[in-house]
């Protein structure tokens, strides 16, 4: 299965509300613009910007004579492709670069660093790890997992370490090799602990500092936690200032279209997605083949 068909498969439950609208294909009333305005609302896009992207669609509809729900079906797949930024560059193809990944615990960064580490290596780049989780034993072991599959060293230090610390060893150790790409795991961290987060605005300040190469924070989101994820995603960048976003398990919800609301409202650009657990099901972000796949079937 190549990855746009693990999209449209991973995206199923978020597509199922607006193919109940667009299957039918009939004429375009006053009630489908209320309708598809409350099903973008209830597939966590929000409010706002629901509202915005029904009335554009509504206004093309009026001035190119649309006059069925079908036609307008790739209209409304690219203009919701338009929110999401584009990004000025791709950290993980844009090398040397150093990414560090935050987010709460349970979002999928280890297995996220796993997998990327994984497919840059098999890109010819030069990858090293960094185990900056040094709270959780197991965020370890399963990066040494992925190392020992992917043959990429995971630089790291014992359970307990200072965590800025085991990131200056690791930028040091990829300077030394020559690496072209440094992945760092860090502790997951809950939003609404000041004194965490200060302590990962730490390790973020000493990495920045440290490395000669572009160092990028990229915030996993879990698609699953909703408009959870949103609020979780403002309290991180007003604390790090993230450079982009990284949204996981987006095979597993209904509302998928909270990665547009939170792209769209801090203004962040996506660099990958998670449609699956494969490794194939992690790839780079397509903005209008993702809208594509959120809104249905284009005929």
């Amino acid at each position: 299965m190549g990855f746009v068909d693990s999209l449209r498969k991973g995206l199923e439950k978020s597509r199922e509300a607006l193919n109940e609208i667009f299957y039918m294909g009939g004429e375009v009333d006053e009630s489908f613009w209320e309708e598809l305005e409350d099903t973008l609302v209830m597939g966590d896009m929000g409010a706002e910007l629901a509202m915005h992207v029904t009335d554009d669609l509504r206004e093309e509809a009026a001035r190119k004579g649309l006059r069925t729900s079908r036609q307008l079906q790739e209209s409304l797949a690219r203009r919701i492709a338009e929110a999401f930024p584009t990004p000025g560059r791709d950290p993980f193809d844009d090398t040397p670069s150093c990414v560090l990944f935050v987010g709460i615990n349970g979002a999928g960064k280890t297995t996220t660093v796993g997998k990327l580490a994984s497919a840059a290596k098999d890109a010819g780049k030069r990858v090293l790890i960094g185990g900056a989780d040094t709270f959780r034993a197991a965020a370890i072991e399963q990066l040494e997992v992925w190392g020992r599959r992917g043959g990429v060293e995971v630089v790291k230090r014992e359970r307990g370490a200072d965590p800025a610390s085991v990131c200056y060893d690791v930028i040091e150790r990829a300077e030394a090799d020559g690496s072209d790409l440094v992945l760092i795991d860090t502790a997951g961290r809950l939003h609404t602990s000041p004194e965490l987060m200060r302590e990962l605005a730490k390790v973020v300040n000493v990495t920045r500092k440290r490395a000669k190469m572009p160092v990028s924070v990229v915030l996993v989101v879990d698609a699953t936690t909703g408009q959870n994820g949103l609020a979780q995603a403002k309290e991180f960048n007003a604390e790090l200032d993230i450079d982009g976003l990284i949204v996981t398990k987006l095979d597993g919800t209904a509302k998928g279209g909270i990665a547009v609301a939170i792209a769209d409202q801090l203004g962040l650009p996506i660099y990958r997605i998670g449609v699956g657990e494969g490794i194939d099901d992690f790839q780079p972000f397509d903005a209008l083949e993702f809208s594509r796949a959120l809104v249905g079937e284009i005929q």
